[in-house]
């Protein structure tokens, strides 16, 4: 209960506007965080484990097909949890989708998750790195093997980061960008002014000289960007329970 009580106000945005192209075949027309992944949708995975650890208020930020989103959330309600979304009308970027959101955020300190990616970590102790280095932002980082696809995140010793170097051509063990951020309200002072712009390419680039930390204590990283990852997902979801 004491666990409850200490995230139940601190809310979780989540990605949700993508469109998912790579993915038709297998999504027919589904919006990404909707494909059925082990009988539901990959969204209800991500909500479902923040649940698990007492975070019980989520804005959805929807874009592509997002009535398909409404109306499931609206005929399949979860109990003692709040869900609100929050539309584009026309695509806006990973960056601008969470500017449109600041009206609808209400706490303080807020998470933000990509929508068509998991990864295994503890939010608690991510909230308590996050608070110990006063940042405005922080990045959860995982590290692979092999970065050729992602893009691949430089820090110091006190885990500042210092730069980063999208998708790294370099087939190296690097460490990346997890899709899972912690924000602190003031960050919104700092987003460009334009309305439509990505996270990743314009924002956090900009954030480096304001110091913000990556947090390295993560599990597996699974996303569910092309056909090939999503059937790994499917098989690494059937092979381990990632809900307590």
């Amino acid at each position: 209960m004491q666990k409850i009580n200490a995230t139940r106000y601190i809310d979780v945005y989540i990605l949700c506007g993508g469109l998912g192209k790579r993915l038709r075949k297998l999504s027919l027309n589904l919006p990404k965080p909707m494909i059925p992944v082990r009988g539901k949708p990959f969204l209800d995975i991500l909500i479902d484990y923040m649940y698990s650890f007492g975070f019980r208020r989520f804005i959805l930020g929807t874009g592509y097909k997002a009535d398909i989103i409404r109306k499931y959330y609206t005929n399949n309600p979860k109990k003692n949890v709040s869900i609100v979304l929050s539309k584009e009308s026309k695509p806006l970027g990973t960056g601008g989708a969470v500017k449109k959101a600041q009206k609808l955020i209400k706490s303080n300190i807020f998470f933000v998750l990509n929508g068509d990616s998991f990864c295994d970590f503890n939010p608690l102790i991510f909230l308590k790195f996050h608070k110990s280095k006063n940042s405005s932002l922080s990045i959860l980082l995982r590290k692979i093997n092999n970065g050729k696809d992602y893009g691949e995140v430089n820090f110091d010793k006190s885990f500042r980061i210092l730069g980063f170097n999208e998708k790294n051509k370099k087939a190296k063990q690097c460490w990346i960008n997890a899709g899972v951020y912690l924000f602190d309200r003031k960050a919104f002072n700092f987003m460009p002014v334009k309305k439509a712009f990505s996270l990743e390419l314009d924002f956090f680039p900009q954030m480096i000289k304001n110091k913000i930390y990556g947090y390295t204590k993560s599990g597996c990283f699974l996303d569910i960007g092309t056909p090939e990852r999503y059937l790994t997902v499917e098989r690494y979801l059937g092979k381990h329970k990632i809900l307590s």
